[in-house]
């Protein structure tokens, strides 16, 4: 069975940091990429970065960009998302995700393209 199980959530004022894991068992995924996604309060669900299988190229919505940094770790099939100078528009549920079948440019646009799902992992900010 696959479970993803994302760590690292909390509350945090604006400014702060903060630095999500994401453990993969039950699945090797370490030739597939992961990803990032979040789901605040009243919207959907929203891409927000995503890592090659070897970890060389990276995607990143542009509300993130220049914030946040997604990195791997293949051998610990884990996947993380370090979130620095972070804003009350950031809160939202992080979910990570797995498998993400078109590339890691193409599910920005097309969320049914994941292939497997983390619980979710709530993000608060303070302003």
């Amino acid at each position: 069975q696959v479970q993803l199980v994302e760590s690292g959530g909390g509350l945090v004022q604006a400014g702060g940091s903060l630095r999500l894991s994401c453990a993969a068992s039950g699945r090797n995924f370490s030739s597939y990429a992961m990803g990032w996604f979040r789901q605040a309060p009243g919207k959907e669900r929203e891409f927000v970065a995503a890592i090659s299988w070897s970890a060389s190229v990276s995607n990143y919505a542009d509300a993130v960009k220049g914030r946040f940094t997604i990195s791997r770790d293949r051998a610990k099939n884990a996947v993380y998302l370090q979130m620095n100078n972070l804003k009350p528009e950031d809160t939202a549920v992080y979910y990570c995700a797995a498998d993400l079948r078109g590339g890691i440019f193409d599910i920005a646009r097309d969320l049914g393209r994941v292939g497997y799902w983390g619980q979710g992992t709530q993000v608060t900010v303070s302003s």
